[in-house]
């Protein structure tokens, strides 16, 4: 059994991990303060925890689907994965990343050694809350899992494994990371700024679909003989829809923290905004000629989900249809004309995330209002400008500021470890080349 030296290093420090893990004084698990707990809103938290950690495989059947049979183990897995490698980064340092102390009282990151290993992350809640810290943290993981995952649809066919492994790893601690302090810190620049975010429409989905933008650039088109494939599977597309549906109402609900009116009201303007896009994408898709499509119906509702992520607690539900119906049209003719562009972006990452989150962002600064959220800033179709203002400059900055990292990083993982497979193993299909396995010869098996 030979050794491939370039695992080592990683190797060594998930073992370096395993023994800080095993030797750190560790957390102190002990509840002081049960009086505070209210066991309704905790019961609701585990469930919108787990329902957010299935909207990633979801994804990863969702991706798979769209790929072509020769790449759509890997591109499960490239999703999947996630789960994983940034559970154990959440644990040790991403946490405190995110929401640990402010660094410098710039409202840009946190201190990494706060909650270094979950210290501090206790049973017992923070100020203000009913749930657990520990369960606060564990509900916001699911968020950092994802993001990275999304990212993946549009570099798909053409992407080494092992380079993709390190290029999520630099994304979380230097994209996401700064973004999630900014916004949902209580010291964070963009929450100070009066940007209103409410389950992660900047955070996590803009950031993603900028961030996909910049790979498809940075790694340039697939060979010719791949940019043109069939779906290797669209039920799969269905059940990947469906799950993320399903898992969306703990991604926006649950980012009330409580099973009160405000989450109600999330799942709603969720559903609703949903199948107002999924109605509005097929029958453009009619109005235009072509035929009504699953995976028309399928992309169309996850646009609806992406652009209420933001707003779903501060509109009402006649908003969240204008919201999906409209973002989606936008995002139709995205894909469409990038589709005669020179850009491949292999599964429309960023005609669907990126501007399905950009209309979500300017959805909330007009349409935000007080439903049991406490915000007194109102949008711009209640007669005020600050809100919309704030979202406006945000979004020119988080473009910005996403782009250029993220190219960046691109660019520093590429000499790490080159990122483009050859051609050989493009056209022979990631499948065979980075996992040597074959969804053709698993279908045959059974």
């Amino acid at each position: 059994m030979s050794i491939k030296k370039s695992y080592l290093i990683p190797f060594l420090l998930l073992m370096g991990i395993m023994v800080a893990g095993a030797f750190a004084p560790g957390q102190m698990m002990t509840e002081s303060s049960s009086d505070t707990i209210d066991t309704g809103d905790v019961a609701w938290m585990m469930v919108a925890t787990a329902l957010v950690m299935i909207m990633t495989p979801g994804l990863g059947l969702f991706y798979g689907g769209l790929a072509n049979r020769k790449n759509i183990i890997s591109t499960v897995l490239q999703s999947f994965i996630s789960l994983g490698i940034i559970s154990v980064i959440w644990v040790v340092f991403g946490f405190s990343l995110c929401f640990g102390e402010d660094v410098g009282g710039w409202g840009i990151i946190g201190n990494p050694f706060t909650y270094f290993m979950f210290k501090n992350v206790t049973l017992t809640p923070q100020e203000g809350s009913t749930i657990p810290f520990i369960l606060y943290a564990m509900f916001q993981l699911k968020f950092a899992i994802i993001t990275p995952a999304l990212i993946t649809g549009s570099f798909a066919q053409r992407v080494k494994f092992s380079a993709y492994l390190l290029f999520i790893v630099l994304f979380f601690m230097f994209i996401y990371a700064p973004l999630c302090h900014m916004a949902w810190h209580s010291d964070g620049l963009l929450a100070k700024f009066g940007v209103l975010d409410f389950a992660g429409g900047t955070v996590v989905h803009l950031s993603a679909g900028v961030a996909a933008l910049a790979g498809a650039m940075f790694l340039g088109p697939r060979t010719a003989s791949e940019r043109s494939h069939e779906y290797s599977n669209i039920p799969l597309v269905v059940i990947g829809t469906g799950l993320l549906w399903f898992g969306w109402f703990g991604f926006n609900a649950g980012s009330a923290l409580a099973c009160n009116t405000v989450s109600v009201n999330a799942i709603a303007t969720t559903n609703t905004a949903a199948a107002a896009a999924m109605v509005a994408w097929v029958f453009l898709d009619a109005l235009l000629g072509k035929k009504i499509s699953a995976i028309g119906a399928c992309v169309g509702a996850v646009v609806g989900l992406v652009a209420i992520t933001p707003a779903c607690g501060f509109v009402n539900i006649g908003e969240s249809i204008a919201i999906g119906a409209i973002s989606a049209i936008v995002s139709n003719f995205a894909v469409h004309y990038k589709n005669k562009s020179t850009l491949d972006d292999t599964l429309d990452v960023f005609p669907c995330h990126g501007v399905g989150g950009i209309m979500g962002v300017l959805f909330t600064g007009i349409f935000a209002a007080d439903y049991g959220t406490g915000i007194t800033d109102l949008g711009l179709a209640y007669g005020q400008t600050k809100v919309f203002s704030a979202h406006v400059i945000s979004l020119i900055g988080v473009f910005v500021f996403v782009f250029l990292g993220s190219y960046a990083l691109y660019f520093i993982t590429d000499k790490i470890k080159p990122m483009r497979v050859s051609k050989r193993d493009e056209e022979s299909g990631l499948d065979i080349s980075q996992h040597g396995e074959s969804y053709e010869q698993l279908s045959i098996n059974l």
